[in-house]
């Protein structure tokens, strides 16, 4: 069989929290030797891009940036190819929020069109209440990501997901859902490789989000 490129998960698929998976490193090895392209892909957006290329860096992988994808780069790209000019209210951790300012993204926290729904780590109840109140009164909810569950070293934390159900079941609203498995971040993957997408190989650890 011969692969276009790989598209790689990161959680639970090459590390779980700060722990590698032995083997991965190899893996990656092989890919560069072999001259195959690979992009890591996450759908973890409760850090920034270089947060997550840092991390794989320091764990040994052979990695530039145009290896990593995160759902938060994915969620700003499609809001300012399908939403320009829209205004945003992020619920998302301080780092997330300077990159979607970095990125162009309008934000606003009084009259938004967009709440973007991010893996939010800083979360409150200030936060969950403007964002139902904004909703309710006509902004778009987009998240990053449908993850219930983020693995760690030896259990999982609670992700997103669990909040997208509240704000569907509170403000009877379905949301955008940019991350895996949704083509739009595969499509993504596949033109930062420059490949066609039929011929990719994705690899990861749970069918709901990654297959």
């Amino acid at each position: 069989m011969r692969f276009s490129g790989f598209m790689i998960d990161m959680d639970g698929t090459v590390y779980k929290g700060v722990n590698k998976i032995d083997g991965a490193d190899g893996f990656i090895a092989a890919l560069r030797s072999r001259n195959i392209p690979f992009v890591f892909l996450t759908n973890n957006s409760a850090y920034c891009r270089k947060h997550y290329l840092d991390k794989l860096v320091g764990m040994g992988f052979d990695v530039t940036m145009d290896n990593v994808l995160t759902s938060t780069v994915a969620t700003i790209r499609f809001i300012l190819s399908e939403r320009p000019g829209k205004k945003v209210y992020p619920i998302a951790s301080p780092e997330v929020v300077k990159d979607l300012e970095e990125a162009g993204l309008q934000l606003s926290y009084d009259d938004p069109d967009i709440v973007l729904l991010a893996y939010d780590r800083t979360i409150t109840f200030d936060k969950i209440n403007a964002g139902y109140k904004f909703i309710m009164s006509g902004a778009e909810l987009i998240a990053t990501h449908p993850d219930n569950l983020c693995p760690t070293e030896d259990f999982y934390d609670v992700d997103i997901g669990p909040f997208i159900d509240m704000f569907k079941s509170l403000c009877d609203v379905e949301p955008i859902v940019i991350g895996k498995p949704n083509s739009l971040m595969l499509e993504m993957a596949a033109r930062e490789m420059g490949v066609d997408p039929e011929g990719t190989v994705m690899v990861g650890d749970r069918l709901y989000t990654d297959m």
